[in-house]
This record gives structure tokens, C-alpha cells and sequence, in this order.
């Protein structure tokens, strides 16, 4: 396959590219999971002016403005798209809404003709918006800031599309898998081929890098999810590294604790996000010999800030500064989380410089 031109194609001196590309770096670079959001008092001025949350995602002006007011506060290594990982399923054909205080809102499948009806052509079409927002973004960021694109990870997107929402036991997702595999599996691959395209058109806008997220990675027990999360994330990052073999792919499968490990010597990611049911000592043991590790301040950790919050900062920083890291939360920032707290989380870290 002819590889296409990228932004990666251009050399971009940028600390989370230098980690990601296989650097240890002494101060390692950070940004944050939902570091443009609900917490920052311009983001919810602009959310008011848009409407509804997925006003804001589709106008190409306010989404840009959204990725770039935590950059402008903080100076982050990164910024990462205005989005959701649930325009996928909506360009695959699928009725998406946010219910407000309550979350995302899917048409559920409701069997295998319903994976049938899915269309992967309306990827490029329906989600023009995105892209267009990550033109003008690169455009307006410095140019030694890198851009992150994402998507959703199969098995989570199937969670939302077979549920129809969030769900506490994922009951109807877990027996469709495990009772139905020959049409979980289309399923699967419709998502892989879908998320491929999606992750092809970020980087051709001005992308960077990419990570996957698959959240409820979780709930699955070690071969189920060997299956149903590792192959078709290592199949996404396979398909892009195909046609853009320079750009890095960021894997965070949240929830997995020790099995961790399986995503550890997978070639296709250059990094693995853990969340804060992982250990940094552990990671730094069992998984930066052999891939970047990035995060792990547990968000509530942030919210709360002061003197416990810089300590355990730096306690993560001490446990992982022999290895590449990348700096970040176990998920994402809290909307009650003062901004203040992240001003200093960035600073503690920005003085950091291992031995």
C-alpha cells in the first residue's frame, strides 16, 4: 500500500513524540485525559453558546476553540481533538444522543441483521466536521505542540451500541460475545475497519499520534479479553501503521490491571496507558522494559490538590523516571477539579528532572 504523507512525515520536536518514538526524557512530557472540559470555565461559556454537547463536537470553530483553551492555560506537550469516541457508531448509521447529567444515548442492536445494516462509507462523510477541526487546529497551535487523535476501541463501542448506554454489568454485550461469537466477531471487524478509517483521516488532518480507548476493557475475563480487546486493538494499530508507519499509536485499555502484560511487546503501540488500578512501582518493573508507560495520578488526587497531590506526583515521577513516560491521569480530569490544581500539577512536573 502506498503510504501517504503525514504530519509525522515532517520531523516535529516534541517530548510526547520523542517518548513515544522510543526516548527516555529526564522531565517527562505531560497532558492530560479531558484536559478540555467541563472544569475550565471558558470551555462551559462556549458549551452554553453551542447547545448540545454534540453541537459542540460537529462545528468545526467551537471544536478547535474547545482543544485549544487547555493549551493556551498550560502549555501542555499536547493537545488532543474535541470529540468522542461515539461518532463512530453515529457515521456507522447508529441514532446518537447525550441525555443531560446522564451520558451518551444509542439506538441498541438489537441482532446480527443490525450489524448487517452498519455502512463504513459514512465514515468520511458524516465525521467531515472532525477533520476539518483538526486542520485548523494544527494549524493553530505551536508548532512544536503535538496533536492527538482517538477513537474508541471495538469492544467499547460494542458495549454502547449492544446496551444502547453505560451499563453496571454489561449483561447483554458479554452474552452476545460469549453466546454468539461468529456475529460479535463481524461485529468486531465492522468497528476494526471503521476505527482504522476514522484514526487514517485524523492523521491525514494534522494528527500526531493516536490512541485507543478501550474503557471497559475491564469487565472481560483474560481470554475473552485477549480476544475481544488485544487482537482488534492490534489490528487498528496494525491497518494505520500501514499506511502511516512513522505515527505512533497510544493504547489504554482501562480496568485490565495485571493483565496489562498482554498489551506490553505488541509492536504496533508505542505506548501503554494505565489507569490508577496499577501500581506505578509495577509498571515501571513489569512494563517499561518494553514499552512507554504513561499516566497514572488518580484524577480525585488532582481534584483535591495541595501538598498530598504534589507528593504523590512526585512519587509516581521517582517510581517511573528510569523508563519512557508519559505523564498523564488514570482517566480523566474531574469537572469539579479547580483549574488552579492542574496550573500546579503541570509546574510539579515541569520541575521534575530524574537523577
Amino acid at each position: 500500500m502506498e503510504e501517504r504523507q503525514t504530519p509525522q512525515d515532517h520531523a516535529l520536536d516534541n517530548p510526547l513524540v520523542r517518548a513515544l518514538n522510543g526516548e527516555r526524557l529526564a522531565t517527562p512530557p505531560i497532558w492530560l485525559m479531558r484536559q478540555a472540559g467541563r472544569y475550565l470555565p471558558e470551555y462551559r461559556a462556549l458549551r452554553t453558546q453551542a447547545g448540545s454537547f454534540l453541537d459542540l463536537c460537529y462545528a468545526p470553530d467551537l471544536a478547535t476553540e474547545v482543544t485549544l483553551q487547555p493549551i493556551r492555560r498550560y502549555g501542555f506537550d499536547a493537545a488532543i481533538i474535541f470529540s468522542d469516541i461515539l461518532v463512530v457508531p453515529q457515521a456507522l448509521g447508529r441514532k446518537l444522543w447525550f441525555e443531560e447529567g446522564e451520558g451518551p444515548r444509542l439506538d441498541p442492536l438489537a441482532g446480527p441483521a443490525d450489524v448487517a445494516a452498519l455502512a463504513p462509507e459514512g465514515i468520511e462523510a458524516t465525521l467531515q466536521p472532525v477533520y476539518q477541526a483538526i486542520r485548523q487546529t494544527r494549524a493553530a497551535l505551536p508548532a512544536a505542540t503535538a496533536l492527538i487523535g482517538f477513537c474508541g476501541a471495538p469492544f467499547t463501542l460494542a458495549c454502547y451500541m449492544i446496551e444502547g448506554r453505560g451499563s453496571r454489568d454489561f449483561l447483554k454485550v458479554k452474552q452476545w460475545a460469549y453466546g454468539h461469537p461468529d456475529s460479535f466477531r463481524r461485529l468486531t471487524e465492522t468497528l476494526v475497519q471503521a476505527c482504522i478509517e476514522h484514526l487514517d483521516l485524523q492523521v491525514q488532518a494534522g494528527c500526531n499520534a493516536v490512541q485507543i480507548f478501550d474503557s471497559w476493557a475491564g469487565i472481560l475475563p483474560e481470554e475473552q479479553l485477549f480476544r475481544w480487546s488485544v487482537q482488534p486493538m492490534q489490528a487498528i494499530a496494525r491497518g494505520l501503521r500501514a499506511r502511516h508507519p512513522t505515527v505512533p499509536v497510544i493504547a489504554f485499555p482501562r480496568g485490565v490491571g495485571p493483565a496489562a502484560l498482554m498489551y506490553r511487546r505488541l509492536p504496533e503501540f508505542a505506548a501503554l496507558s494505565i489507569d490508577t488500578t496499577i501500581g506505578a512501582h509495577w509498571a515501571a518493573q513489569e512494563l517499561q522494559p518494553h514499552i512507554a508507560v504513561q499516566g497514572n495520578l488518580d484524577p480525585v488526587m488532582l481534584l483535591t490538590g495541595g501538598s498530598i497531590m504534589v507528593h504523590e506526583v512526585r512519587r509516581i515521577l521517582g517510581k517511573l523516571s528510569g523508563g519512557r513516560h508519559i505523564f498523564n491521569l488514570g482517566h480523566g480530569v474531574l469537572p469539579q477539579t479547580p483549574p488552579d490544581n492542574v496550573a500546579r500539577l503541570v509546574e510539579t512536573v515541569r520541575d521534575w528532572t530524574s537523577r
